[in-house]
């Protein structure tokens, strides 16, 4: 089920918590729980309901502006019955608190023997640690690159990465991607092992973390050295705008996250 943007900042602040959809069938079930950008949005409920009798409540409660645009949205594909989706949300993804969480010494070992687990069951050989080492080497780098580096297909090597992801070694950005401090630790344990010194790690900028823009818009902020809130707070919202990549979208997004109507 997509959920739009503003829909997803929408039932994280609690204004939102219906959604309307033509489907020819349910596309999810009540107690499904859907990862988003925002973290863990839940299905309550799911019911079919005839158009006709749609509410201005229902309006509200689904983000839009009147009875008569909701109406609108669902104008397409009308041979389809209109199912209304209860949302909630259900709070941070737990693949975020285990990125964050440091693990001691036996979850090491435990992570360790999956990832040897992983390397044993690849048709293709061991890839867990070259992985782990060039995505340690190279934070925000496009995948495609960080792939031929690798003399690997960028699909499957995406498809790697998420794996690791699952464990919570890794952090997918708008653009590439960077070890979690968890994922550092078994890195770290790694080289320690072999005896050779630990990777000299680029520090984080300081300030509030940018959040999810979108690859173009975070180019562009990038770009001109924009890395924190704190910086994007400084400039104008007529020149961010001004910058190729940056639209109306993200904005939206940044105005979120400083607080801003």
């Amino acid at each position: 089920m997509r959920i739009s943007p503003a829909e997803l900042e929408a039932v994280v602040a609690g204004t939102v918590d219906l959604a309307f959809r033509r489907w020819d069938r349910p596309r999810v079930l009540p107690g499904t729980r859907m990862r988003t950008r925002v973290g863990l949005v839940e299905v309550t409920s799911v019911d079919v309901v005839d158009p006709a009798d749609l509410t201005e409540d229902d309006a509200r409660r689904a983000g839009a502006r009147d009875l008569a645009a909701l109406q609108r949205g669902l104008i397409a594909h009308a041979d389809r019955p209109v199912h209304r989706v209860g949302l909630r949300f259900a709070g941070e993804d737990p693949r975020a608190v285990l990125r964050r969480t440091v693990p001691t010494v036996d979850e090491v070992a435990a992570l360790q023997a999956r990832l040897d687990r992983l390397d044993r069951a690849s048709a293709t050989g061991p890839w867990t640690a070259a992985t782990l080492a060039i995505v340690d080497a190279h934070p925000e780098r496009r995948a495609p690159e960080l792939a031929e580096e690798l003399g690997r297909p960028t699909p499957e090597f995406k498809r790697d990465v998420r794996k690791l992801k699952e464990l919570g070694l890794t952090e997918s950005l708008d653009i590439g991607y960077r070890l979690s401090p968890r994922g550092e630790a078994v890195v770290d344990t790694a080289h320690r092992a072999a005896g050779r010194p630990l990777p000299q790690r680029v520090p984080p900028p300081t300030g509030t973390p940018l959040p999810s823009l979108g690859a173009p818009a975070t180019r562009a902020l990038r770009a001109a050295g924009l890395t924190t809130l704190e910086a994007v707070a400084a400039v104008p919202e007529a020149d961010l705008l001004a910058l190729h990549g940056v639209g109306p979208i993200a904005i939206a997004r940044l105005r979120t996250a400083l607080g801003r109507p």
